[in-house]
């Protein structure tokens, strides 16, 4: 049998693009690990298109008017309703506390920016902390007219524990690629991955245990979506989609979280002019505000 020189040629290209297709495969198969075992795809800053035009400063005021809003239906008109569940007013409370929903996926994942560009984490930490310690008997009286209400903290305590967490997985990555960096000696990236991996099982526990243990708002769910967003983190959308879907195991209305991938879709990876403290103040001052118009309406006899 005969073969042209035209056939020789298409079954040499064959040959050699099947070559290339199993080096392509092999290389992939061997990065895809040792990215795994030493800088995962989740590994460094959060993936952002710099011609987008919002910036942090932009997602902080729409959390703070979402959270506003959801504040307002769950303080004021919750009181108002008196346990009814039916006409035009429960329809508005409803309304307010869907929009709501869209804050707290919003403060995770200004929360996991943060820890990637502030100057100093323990002071990040410290702040939040701190008001979570200051914000706590305003929280207690909007929601519960008591001055202290154990059986539920407020949000800033979640934030600084999920901070905590991916703080530490975070100084963990950075401590693991210097050793392999350094190491005269290479480690099994199988023995690394399997490290990683209970460390990270770890740090999760504890910090679901710890959101468990003193009634945080969200709960350990809080800490799960907090964990999404951060292994993720390069990619803002896949990662606060996930984040979302934790959220659902607290409650079907979280559905509407969702809602906020619309802002951190144009998000454009720069801080934007802001007052830094005006941001954590108004967390304690608004629950104050909100406690004094329920003081009012109770004076009023409703």
């Amino acid at each position: 049998m005969i073969i042209s020189s035209k056939d020789r040629d298409t079954q040499k290209s064959r040959e050699l693009n099947k070559t290339l297709s199993e080096k392509l495969f092999h290389n992939l198969c061997q990065v895809n690990l040792q990215r795994f075992a030493w800088h995962p795809p989740f590994y460094g800053g959060t993936s952002t298109d710099s011609s987008n035009p919002l910036p942090a400063s932009v997602l902080k005021w729409i959390a703070l008017l979402t959270m506003l809003i959801d504040h307002i239906g769950a303080s004021t008109l919750q009181y108002l309703l008196h346990g009814s569940k039916e006409g035009t007013l429960y329809n508005v409370y409803d309304i307010l506390r869907d929009i709501g929903r869209i804050a707290f996926p919003l403060y995770i994942f200004l929360l996991v920016e943060g820890l990637q560009h502030t100057r100093s984490k323990g002071k990040y930490l410290l702040r939040l902390f701190l008001f979570a310690l200051i914000s706590e008997v305003p929280f207690d009286l909007a929601f519960y007219r008591q001055t202290f209400f154990w059986h539920s903290q407020n949000v800033f305590f979640t934030l600084a524990i999920g901070l905590a967490m991916i703080w530490a997985m975070d100084s963990f990555e950075k401590e693991i690629t210097t050793f392999q960096n350094n190491s005269a000696k290479k480690t099994s990236p199988v023995v690394f991955a399997l490290y990683r991996s209970f460390l990270y099982v770890a740090l999760i526990a504890l910090g679901c245990c710890l959101a468990f243990l003193l009634y945080t708002d969200y709960n350990f769910v809080g800490i799960l979506a907090i964990f999404a967003a951060y292994l993720l983190r390069r990619y803002p959308i896949p990662a606060m989609a996930v984040c979302c879907l934790a959220l659902l195991f607290s409650s079907n209305r979280e559905v509407f979280a969702l809602g906020s991938l619309i802002p951190i879709s144009l998000y454009n990876g720069k801080r934007g002019r802001q007052p830094k403290y005006f941001f954590y103040a108004f967390y304690p001052v608004h629950l104050i505000l909100l406690w004094l118009v329920y003081l009012l309406f109770r004076s009023q006899g409703y």
